[in-house]
């Protein structure tokens, strides 16, 4: 078995980005916990979420992930609120809602 640095070279590509997709979905369950940690808190329903942005910034000498996700609310069952939250890496960096109705 011959093993020349073209194999070696795809080889390290796939554990890449095998690497980063694993990463990325690690960022997207912390943001899940995040925001329905923030919601219990809150006295709000979560009631869907999804990542509209994800990009590689550098950020203190490091390339890591920047994600934005969008999320669904309610807080009296009846209304739905759309708010943003922003992620660099695993940390939490912005949560943007609008003003709501508390009943």
């Amino acid at each position: 078995m011959n093993i020349n640095l073209t194999d070696i070279l795809v080889l390290f590509i796939i554990a890449a980005i095998m690497f980063q997709f694993w990463r990325i979905r690690a960022i997207s369950e912390q943001a899940k916990v995040y925001l329905e940690n923030y919601c219990e808190l809150n006295g709000l329903q979560l009631i869907s979420i999804a990542r509209s942005k994800t990009r590689v910034i550098l950020f203190k000498a490091k390339l890591d992930w920047y994600t934005e996700f969008s999320f669904e609310f309610s807080s009296t069952g009846e209304e739905r609120y759309l708010g943003t939250l922003k992620m660099r890496g695993l940390s939490v960096e912005n949560v943007d809602v609008p003003a709501y109705r508390i009943s």
